[in-house]
């Protein structure tokens, strides 16, 4: 049976989440085996079985979205097929927002009268840019009234970035440097990814911050990680509010 979880979040009752894991599904190594990735190399069939192993506990399909680490917020109740971005929102019962990482940060949102929901994939690049901004902003809810949830990401200890990096996130905010802590050659930094998250949340309003606590690379069993093996499958993080009769 493919691997799904619902995160330890605190949200309201017609508002439903799922992470997967790599386990459970069909496809073979290295996509092996519940990849839900059909960009990465893996056979389409398989792909298409995983999703629809997926499927199966859902509404109705996800939205899939052609994530490009920008900023894009797509509204998922327009009904468009798929649409690059890189956040997907919506207010409509039934349906269900996604996002796909092996490394990257997934982060997922409602409000607490769970009217909107909003998923958001950020790499650093699009946490850079403003891609947490571009969904919080696109809920049109209070800050306070907003929840997050920090799905499994490339932890602290595991991602390494070049000085330019630090050097981006630090030039707009002085207090990234405490996400930042220096190699022995101080040519490199570990970067942590789920604290650069954190401030930026808070920086809008949201104190209400779930999660942060996995690492898609040491944690090989149950999660991909594009970091440690290059070739490999992809994880979905979902959200949605529930129909209600």
């Amino acid at each position: 049976m493919n691997e799904t979880y619902v995160p330890e979040w605190e949200i309201p009752a017609n508002v439903r989440a799922l992470q997967t894991t790599r386990i459970g599904g069909v496809s073979h190594a290295p996509w092996d085996s519940f990849n839900l990735g059909d960009h990465v190399g893996d056979a389409p069939d398989a792909v298409a079985a995983n999703r629809a192993l997926l499927r199966a506990g859902l509404p109705g399909d996800p939205f899939w979205l052609a994530q490009v680490h920008g900023t894009i917020a797509v509204n998922v109740d327009k009904g468009q097929k798929i649409s690059q971005g890189d956040a997907a929102y919506s207010r409509q019962p039934g349906n269900v927002c996604a996002v796909m990482t092996a490394d990257c940060l997934p982060v997922l949102f409602c409000d607490r009268q769970g009217s909107v929901v909003a998923a958001a994939h950020a790499g650093w690049r699009g946490l850079l840019a403003g891609v947490l901004e571009s969904a919080v902003g696109a809920m049109q809810a209070a800050p306070d009234d907003i929840l997050a949830w920090l799905g499994p990401a490339i932890g602290p200890v595991r991602f390494e970035v070049g000085r330019e990096v630090r050097d981006a996130f630090v030039a707009g905010a002085p207090a990234a440097s405490l996400a930042f802590k220096p190699r022995a050659d101080d040519s490199k930094w570990l970067c942590d990814i789920y604290l650069l998250a954190q401030q930026r949340l808070q920086r809008m309003g949201i104190t209400a911050i779930s999660g942060g606590e996995a690492c898609t690379v040491s944690d090989g069993d149950r999660f991909f990680s594009y970091r440690r093996d290059g070739v490999t499958g992809r994880m979905a993080s979902l959200i949605w509010l529930e129909r209600t009769a």
